[in-house]
């Protein structure tokens, strides 16, 4: 017996209000009867409206999936479209999930899938009808997940991958490479599945979209709680690389020191020109950086 509270039926509750909200900005549409109805064909609850526009009837097939991650997009698509044979041509497929991200919407239209989630992310198109709408931000829940991927022992994981984007990695040897330990490299390796940024082959896990997973990266990019400081130097050119080189070479001395921005880019793209120097750096960093920049 299910509870309340239980959180499947509040989903499924949701869910059903979604649809009806979406349906009832349409003035042509009259909504006739709507049920929760399990499949025969797969697993789940799913909803089925029955909905007439200009006189004729015409039934919404919708899968609801609590996840709405792409790899369980694709999963919940199979399993749509089996189960809209039982209903003919007059119906259509519409999937709903608390939040559907670009990529898995992008999956729903290459299928030929309507979707709605409970953002009010939607494109539904029947009989005549179009629905489209798009959300202005992700859901406070789906930023939290995308910032734990990218927490610093996560991205350490990251890293090590895109040092070399085309390399197939065993989770053991990808958590000793990455300093981590095996659970939190599985961790890792769970979320880029579940986005398809990753997929396992029998070589191991590898990169699908890298460039997907670093735009991800620098939407959800938060600066660690610092201080910007100013300093001017009389060195410049060869003599401020030298010196600069001997504070980050340094083995044993203390402290740590980086290039950044534009001073760590013109290493391996130097096409911006400009009369900074950029370090991050801690607190003994600092002090070297200063004494040795003069």
């Amino acid at each position: 017996m299910l509870k309340s509270d239980d959180p499947v039926k509040i989903f499924e509750n949701d869910a059903r209000k979604a649809l009806y909200a979406l349906l009832g900005r349409v003035p042509i549409i009259d909504l006739m009867d709507s049920k929760h109805e399990p499949s025969r064909l797969s697993p789940g609850n799913d909803l089925i409206a029955t909905v007439k526009v200009h006189g004729r009837a015409h039934t919404l097939v919708c899968e609801l999936k609590t996840n709405g991650q792409p790899r369980h997009v694709r999963a919940a698509l199979l399993q749509l479209h089996r189960r809209i044979a039982e209903y003919g041509k007059n119906a259509t497929p519409i999937l709903i999930a608390p939040y559907l991200s670009q990529e898995a919407r992008a999956i729903c239209r290459e299928q030929g899938v309507g979707y709605i989630d409970l953002v009010d992310n939607a494109s539904i198109a029947f009989d005549g009808v179009f629905i489209e709408r798009q959300a202005a931000e992700k859901p406070l829940v789906e930023r939290r997940e995308l910032r734990s991927i990218f927490k610093p022992k996560a991205a350490q994981v990251l890293r090590t991958m895109l040092s070399n984007p085309y390399r197939a990695w065993r989770v053991a040897e990808l958590a000793n490479a990455a300093h981590v330990s095996l659970g939190h490299a599985s961790n890792v390796r769970l979320a880029l599945l579940g986005r398809e940024w990753a997929q396992l082959t029998a070589q191991g896990l590898s990169f699908v979209n890298p460039g997907a997973l670093l735009d991800a990266w620098r939407d959800a990019y938060e600066l660690e709680p610092g201080r910007c400081l100013r300093f001017y130097t009389t060195l410049h050119g060869q003599l401020f690389d030298d010196a600069a080189r001997t504070v980050l070479q340094a083995d044993g001395a203390g402290g740590r020191a980086v290039f950044a921005s534009f001073s760590a880019a013109r290493w391996i793209a130097p096409f911006g020109r400009t009369g900074m120097q950029y370090f991050y750096a801690d607190g003994t960093g600092l002090v070297r950086l200063q004494s040795v920049l003069q």
